[in-house]
Formats: C-alpha cells, sequence, structure tokens
C-alpha cells in the first residue's frame, strides 16, 4: 500500500484520541495549563458531566492577541525554550505541560473558544475553533485583570463514535472531581472551585505553603478524621527528597482509592510507586486493606522522564531501585516513630455503639438518672449495644438497693506479690483496672479509659520479637534432600539470579542451570515443606514489577505471624494485675503495638471526656 501524509485535521483527531480521552482528561489539560500560567485562582464548570460544556477560568498571566493564533497550532507551546544553539532540551521539563498538544486537539474534536488579557495589556481578544476551523482574533469583554477564559462545547460532537464510548453523565463528572482534588492537593497555595451542572462541589480557598497548608488541604479533600490519623513525612537521600503524609495503618480502607503520589508536582499513576507503598504496609495490613496516603517525590528534571505517556499520566525513573528504597524507609520510619498509637477512628466506631444511632440515647444532664426512674425520659429502641444495655437496666428490680459493702475481689493496680502500685499518669496505656470475660484488659489513663485486646496485642508482641530475632541471628535455612530445578523464561530466570546473594539472606540459596532455569538447593527453615516451583516463579514475577522480593519476605512474615499468633496469650485465659500491666509495659516499648498483624486495633482508647457526654454529663 502507498504511503500517504495525513491532512492536518486528522492529525488532530489521532492526537486528540491519545490527549483527550474523556471530560476530564481535557479538564486536566487545561487546569495544567492555568498552574503554569502562575494561576493563583482556578474556577471550573462542567455541565454534562463535561460532554456539554467545559470552562475553566484563571487568573495567570493570560495570553496576547499574538499569542492566541500560536496556542491552537500543534507543537506550540511557551514551556520549551531553545538553548543558544536552538535546541531544546526535553530532559528538564519544569512545567506540568510541554507538549503543545491539547488546545488544538481539544478543538478538532469540540467547539474551543479562548479570551484572555495578558498580565499588563488594557484589551482582552478571544479567538473560536469549531471541528479544528480556526477563527479570527477578535476583541472581547474580560471580568479580571488578566488570565484567560477557556470554553469547550459539545466535546466529540466532531467525531461522534468517541460518545459511543464515555460512561454515564455522573460517572463522567465524578472523574472531572477526582481530577480537580489531584491537582488540588498537588498545589496547596492554589484556590480550587468546581461547579457541576450548576452546583459548587468544590470550594478550596487557597492553603500557606508547606507542610501545615498542605495537610491541611489533604484534610480538606480526605476528610478530617485523615488529619487526626497522618504521619508526617520528610525524608531524602542522594537528591530525592519525600515528603507528605500517610495513615495510621488501623486507619485503612477496602480499596487504593485514597492513595495519591506526586512528582515534581505532577500527580501520576506509578505503579513502582503504588508497589512501595504496598510493601511498606505489607507488616501491618491484612492483603485486603489499603492505608491511605498522599506522597511527594521531588528531584531532579534529569532523573526523572515525565515524556513517557501522551497524557503524562506516568513517569519514568532513571534510578527506581533509589526512589522506591526512599519511600519504603521513609515510611517504615514514620511507622516505627508511631510505636503504639492507634488511629481515633477505632475509638469512634466504639463510642457510635453506645450513641443515638447505636441504639440508645443517654438521658439530659439535668434530669438524670432521677428523672429515667420517674419516666422523664424514655431509652430510644434499637439492636445495638446501648439498646440491649437499657433493656437489660429495666429489667433489674430493686436497682437502687445496690449493696455498699461489695468489694472487689483484688486491689486494682496492685502487684500481689511486689505490692507495686502503678500510676495511670505515668504511663500513655495506663494502669490495668480489671480483666473483662477473660480476653479485654480495662486500664484507666490520665484522661480516659483504654481496653486493649490481650491476645491481638501479645501478637504483635511476639511478632516483633520474632522479626528481631530473625534479623539479628540470619534466617536459618534447611538444605534440600533433592535440589529441585525450577524452569522460567530466560529473562525470569536472569532476573533471579541476578539477586542471588539477597535471596540468600533470606534463607533461598539458587544457582542458575542452565538457559532459562535455576537450581534450589537450600530454603528458609520456617517455610517448612512448599511448593518450590510457585515461590521462584512469584519472586521472578515481584523482580519483574517491584525490583525486589517481596514474595518470600511475605511468606517469611506470614510464617513468623501465625507463629505468634500460636505462640500469644489466648483469649479466654485469666491474668493476674501484674501480667496485665506487663503487656502494657511491653505495648509501650515496642513498635507498632497499635495494630496486630492483621491491621485491625489491638486497642480503644476512650476520652473521659466522650464518656462524660455519653451519660450526658456534658
Amino acid at each position: 500500500m502507498p504511503i500517504r501524509r495525513l491532512p492536518p485535521e486528522t492529525v488532530n483527531r489521532i492526537a486528540a484520541g491519545e490527549v483527550v480521552e474523556r471530560p476530564a482528561s481535557a479538564v486536566k489539560e487545561l487546569v495544567e495549563n492555568a498552574l503554569d500560567a502562575g494561576a493563583g485562582r482556578i474556577e471550573v464548570q462542567a455541565d454534562g458531566g463535561g460532554l456539554t460544556r467545559i470552562l475553566v477560568a484563571d487568573d495567570g498571566q493570560g495570553l496576547t492577541a499574538a499569542e492566541l493564533p500560536l496556542a491552537i497550532e500543534r507543537h506550540a507551546t511557551s514551556k520549551l525554550v531553545p538553548d543558544d544553539a536552538g535546541d531544546y532540551d526535553l530532559l528538564h521539563i519544569a512545567t506540568l505541560g510541554f507538549r503543545g498538544e491539547a488546545l488544538p486537539s481539544i478543538g478538532s474534536v469540540a467547539r474551543l473558544s479562548i479570551s484572555s488579557r495578558a498580565r499588563g495589556q488594557a484589551e482582552a481578544h478571544a479567538i473560536l475553533v469549531e471541528a479544528g476551523a480556526v477563527g479570527p482574533v477578535s476583541p472581547a469583554a474580560f471580568p479580571d485583570p488578566n488570565g484567560a477564559r477557556v470554553e469547550v462545547r459539545d466535546l466529540f460532537y466532531a467525531t461522534p463514535a468517541r460518545l459511543k464510548f464515555m460512561k454515564s453523565e455522573r460517572s463522567e463528572a465524578m472523574a472531572i472531581a477526582e481530577e480537580i482534588k489531584r491537582q488540588a492537593m498537588a498545589h496547596e497555595a492554589v484556590s480550587f472551585a468546581l461547579d457541576l451542572d450548576g452546583r459548587r462541589t468544590i470550594r478550596l480557598p487557597a492553603e500557606a505553603k508547606g507542610p501545615e497548608g498542605r495537610l491541611a488541604r489533604l484534610s480538606a479533600i480526605m476528610g478530617r478524621e485523615f488529619s487526626d490519623n497522618a504521619l508526617a513525612l520528610d525524608h531524602e537521600r542522594e537528591g530525592v527528597r519525600l515528603s507528605g503524609f500517610a495513615g495510621l495503618p488501623t486507619y485503612n480502607r477496602g480499596n487504593a482509592a485514597h492513595q495519591y503520589l506526586f512528582v515534581n508536582g505532577r500527580p501520576v499513576r506509578d505503579r513502582l510507586l503504588q508497589g512501595a507503598l504496598r510493601a511498606a504496609y505489607a507488616d501491618f495490613l491484612a492483603r485486603d486493606r489499603h492505608p491511605l496516603a498522599a506522597l511527594y517525590v521531588e528531584l531532579d528534571t534529569a532523573y526523572v522522564d515525565v515524556n513517557v505517556h501522551p497524557a503524562k499520566a506516568e513517569v519514568r525513573f532513571r534510578d527506581p531501585g533509589l526512589v522506591r528504597g526512599l519511600i519504603i524507609g521513609g515510611l517504615r520510619h514514620a511507622l516505627a516513630a508511631a510505636g503504639h498509637r492507634a488511629s481515633t477512628t477505632v475509638a469512634s466506631a466504639a463510642l457510635g455503639g453506645f450513641r443515638p444511632g447505636g441504639g440508645w440515647t443517654p438521658p439530659p444532664s439535668a434530669a438524670g438518672y432521677s428523672a429515667w426512674r420517674q419516666g422523664g425520659w424514655q431509652p430510644q429502641g434499637g439492636q445495638g449495644f446501648g439498646g440491649a444495655l437499657a433493656a437489660a437496666v429495666q429489667s433489674i428490680p430493686g436497682l437502687t438497693e445496690v449493696s455498699a459493702r461489695a468489694e472487689p475481689s483484688w486491689q486494682p493496680g496492685v502487684a500481689e506479690d511486689t505490692a507495686q502500685v502503678f500510676d495511670p499518669v505515668d504511663y500513655p496505656l495506663g494502669a490495668a483496672r480489671a480483666q473483662v470475660h477473660e480476653t479485654y484488659i480495662v486500664a484507666q489513663t490520665r484522661d480516659g479509659v483504654v481496653i486493649v485486646d490481650q491476645h491481638a496485642a501479645h501478637e504483635r508482641l511476639v511478632y516483633e520479637r520474632m522479626k528481631t530475632e530473625m534479623a539479628d541471628g540470619g534466617v536459618a535455612r534447611q538444605v534440600l534432600l533433592l535440589p529441585e530445578v525450577v524452569e522460567l523464561d530466560p529473562a525470569e530466570a536472569d532476573r533471579v539470579v541476578a539477586k542471588a546473594e539477597e535471596l540468600a539472606a533470606l534463607g533461598l540459596m539458587l544457582e542458575p542451570f542452565g538457559p532459562g532455569a535455576v537450581l534450589v538447593r537450600e530454603l528458609p527453615a520456617l517455610l517448612g515443606e512448599t511448593d518450590v516451583p510457585g515461590l521462584v516463579r512469584d519472586i521472578a514475577d515481584d523482580l519483574a514489577e517491584n525490583g525486589q522480593a517481596l514474595a518470600l519476605k511475605e511468606r517469611l512474615e506470614d510464617v513468623c505471624s501465625t507463629m505468634a499468633c500460636h505462640g500469644s496469650v489466648r483469649a479466654g485465659r485469666r491474668l493476674t494485675a501484674p501480667e496485665m500491666n506487663a503487656l502494657l509495659r511491653q505495648m509501650e516499648a515496642t513498635p507498632h503495638s497499635g495494630q496486630c498483624n492483621h491491621g485491625r486495633p489491638t486497642y480503644v482508647e476512650l476520652k473521659l471526656a466522650d464518656i462524660e457526654r455519653l451519660f450526658g454529663r456534658r
């Protein structure tokens, strides 16, 4: 077949298929243009899921009348500056957009209108593009001293086939809102507003630059609870800096939708960074739970390639191992520094069982117990713990005739043999006061009450001790009676053999065995009988995807977790006061003791103020 040169209209529509996949893609390109123009305020309006109308207005530097026709030409951009020799450097990209494809691509499949007043100019001008046909530059009214207003109508009307692949208007509108949120997280000093079908959906005022302003912006988007349960990150290694915030392990979700990654201010979806986040939390969360995090990576533009995807959604690092190691190390350092801290949502969920939604409404403080006895208020119906408690209290005859001579069987907080008194003021987890149902320890703190799951807490303590012993003494190995040959793809075999030294440190001894195969001689003794080919293939997959043999580490950790579970204090065992207090002191001294090996909380803390509200004292 003969080679043909495509007409410009067809070229623009092909580019639109790569750059503008859906309305949210158009919003992304226009917002990034506004940010590159130095905007401090960005307002977005979208009707009909963005298919009917999109408007992006900003207060950036604006465009002159001479720049408007150039702005809608392909590969025309103000974001690349030539050097003295006239060459353009694509290795040092410091802006969000640089390809010069967004506006002409949008104009080729929609009705595009741009009006702008450049900073310092008295007059404003506008230009229209309709399905690739460019109109003349004309004077226009513009309300702001400077900036631009870009309006897109009837997106994809020039390519009707593309409309068949669009989702519902609601889904497209949600994608636009998600894109605005990501851009707002990356630029906390810029105010953002989003109107969907005439309704104000997002309004985010500008925040101060820095960690405090960034956390305020993240809390406005991810919820106030995030700021209460976020761990600050700020680490640097070999010119790469990691900052941001990550949630406590007990503050998690059922999917990874609340994980946000940014590279040099650019929102990205990168498998390397997502894999590093998963690896950092692998020791603290069950496989079906995911942490909340907003991570910001900053590095020299020469060490990251942002020109690997038309929509600029992916990046490539020159040294991916360095970035991955920094993320894992930074997150684990923050998690270790959190100590035994658990998320505040655990206590909120517990208190919810007592509140009206949980089935019981406490009496008002002015009436109190006497009013209840006289019928002044009535417990509300419900199935929660509160409802059951209210029903049980009403059924007890002679409740006021409680014996004053009742005494506890042992003096709380005092060791029987040593007479050691634990003052709840001196310890974060307080002093043990009782054991409930031979499973839960109740402790009094300075300003509240702590309820500890004795099995989950001891399981974490045993697990951390086993990990420390394994790290100090190395992983014990067992020699296979018959070495096992595992056949792999030649490239996979090369990757596995290249990591033989690291795998040996984890107890797996292997060596090359011809092209496309490895010979396994020794295994970690902790694994016992295991599927050797399956293990090696999982390691090969991890090396291909993440550059690290997570499969082996996770299996060793799973074995340690199982052993810790079976070797810990079981529910149903009665503990003495010294044993309970010793467990509390060990929890305070052990990292990550706020959650068990499966990501569940080991204790719940109820503040005295919250308890007083339950009883109408506040």
